[in-house]
């Protein structure tokens, strides 16, 4: 969590390359355009969030356990800025339940999550900056 321009996505991409060279399943990547193409091995599956049109929380966590349910493999999925992925401001709670959300679908269907979040780590709540 950062603002724009403190290194998230440069850290992501590094946690990406990681998680290729360490694990076994496959890994996706959600962005809100294309920009990380060049950035990440072909071997993980980047969908352009433009051009599905995610419409909250609730959308993402359908399309998620969709594209789950379509390939059992997946052991990773990053999101890059959920905020911009999904057009809404930060909202503790709603990013909480969010989280809360991902690590209990995790922990069921043995799936890491990794997501950046573009706002102030000052707003963030403990709970939130417990996932730091």
């Amino acid at each position: 969590m950062g603002l724009k321009g403190s290194g998230k996505t440069k850290q992501l991409i590094e946690h990406i390359h990681k998680a290729i060279d360490e694990e076994q399943g496959d890994v996706v990547c959600i962005e809100k355009s294309a920009k990380l193409r060049y950035d990440i091995p072909h071997k993980v599956r980047l969908i352009d969030a433009s051009q599905v049109g995610f419409y909250g929380y609730d959308f993402l966590k359908g399309f998620i356990s969709g594209l789950y349910s379509a390939n059992y493999d997946i052991t990773h999925i990053f999101i890059d800025s959920v905020l911009r992925i999904i057009g809404e401001d930060l909202d503790e709670q709603k990013l909480e339940n969010f989280i809360d959300w991902c690590e209990a679908f995790g922990k069921k269907e043995d799936v890491k999550f990794t997501l950046s979040i573009s706002a102030d780590v000052a707003l963030a709540s403990d709970r939130v900056k417990g996932y730091f």
